[in-house]
């Protein structure tokens, strides 16, 4: 079922609203679809114009960049540490923006947004 993000029927006094019009395409949002530790697969999105976005739906790999030497390195996700976003995310391993995952480099913090870019870019934490 899509989600529609169009104005409410109703008002906020309760009353109804009536639209001399109905729902339109550019109105319809994307379906939830997290992205999740496993081998790489994305889902290209058709966005206004023809553009396309990268939904990642799995990923082992991440760029991960150290902070005191600004080297960035692709390195491989062992699992989900936290997640602020909701704490059931860690037992699923569920990848999202403020995520910290535990690497192969150690503890890093997802800085992009996976379901967005297609890529998971990462900050290591110092200790």
């Amino acid at each position: 079922m899509a989600l529609w993000q169009g104005k409410s029927q109703r008002k906020n006094t309760g009353g109804r609203r009536i639209y001399a019009r109905g729902k339109r395409k550019f109105e319809i949002g994307a379906e939830i679809e997290l992205a999740r530790i496993g081998d790489v697969t994305r889902k290209p999105i058709r966005t206004r114009g023809g553009h396309h976005k990268y939904k990642l739906l799995f990923s082992n790999w991440a760029n991960v960049t150290d902070p005191k030497t600004h080297k960035t390195e692709r390195t491989k996700i062992v699992t989900v540490v936290d997640n602020p976003a909701n704490r059931n995310y860690i037992r699923r391993n569920i990848l999202t923006k403020g995520a910290v995952i535990e690497t192969e480099k150690g503890q890093a913090r997802i800085t992009s947004k996976p379901g967005q870019d297609g890529a998971i870019n990462a900050v290591l934490l110092v200790e």
